[in-house]
């Protein structure tokens, strides 16, 4: 069995990322998804194990407590905790699979400093027209939106860190852009664009 690949994706929040990656992920196979633990309250239509796990702090620190099975990284965001299990991603890379991590641009750090992913970084067109996103949503007061943008700025101008990057003006064109990324690095580790292993022979 080949093993699969770190795909880590990072994205100012509103870059429509998690939209992006659902798309994605229904058209290519042997695409799985890393739940990540955090402390935050589900919103709404959010299921524990499915979006997140969701946890309280107690909890979560007793898991980062685990070493070296606990978290692959781990970090503060927003006020909240969120980290990626080690124990999941390593077991499903070890079957194959490639394994998506959409976690901010501190995790992204701490997961290239422990491991050797391929990272993508999904900008927006611009800061205005990300903030016109979050406004659409319905769900930021002023405040929570200043610190939002001004949170993305930042992490903008960690894009250069990233493997790849892709700006997500039209959802079709970027989920496009993602897929040939993802079938890019199958290829080159002597996969199919379904993931499993191909057979050169003279």
């Amino acid at each position: 069995m080949t093993e699969g690949f770190l795909l880590v994706l990072s994205a100012p929040s509103g870059c429509g990322k998690t939209t992006l990656l659902k798309k994605v992920m229904a058209e290519l196979p042997g695409l799985v998804f890393s739940v990540s633990h955090t402390t935050r309250s589900p919103r709404a239509g959010e299921q524990d194990g499915r979006d997140y796990h969701f946890v309280d702090k107690a909890q979560f620190l007793t898991i980062a407590d685990r070493t070296p099975s606990g978290f692959l990284e781990w970090a503060k965001v927003h006020g909240n905790l969120y980290g990626t299990s080690r124990r999941d991603v390593e077991s499903r890379l070890a079957k194959g699979f490639d394994v998506v991590l959409d976690i901010d641009v501190q995790g992204a750090a701490l997961v290239r400093d422990s491991a050797d992913p391929v990272s993508v970084f999904i900008a927006p067109p611009s800061l205005s027209e990300l903030a016109r996103r979050l406004r659409g949503r319905g769900t930021e007061t002023e405040e929570s939106l200043r610190v939002r943008l001004a949170n993305a700025e930042k992490e903008m101008a960690d894009a250069d860190a990233y493997t790849y990057v892709i700006v997500n003006d039209t959802l079709d064109d970027a989920a496009e852009a993602l897929k040939a990324v993802i079938i890019a690095e199958r290829c080159r580790r002597r996969r199919g664009i379904d993931g499993l292993p191909v057979q050169v022979t003279g």
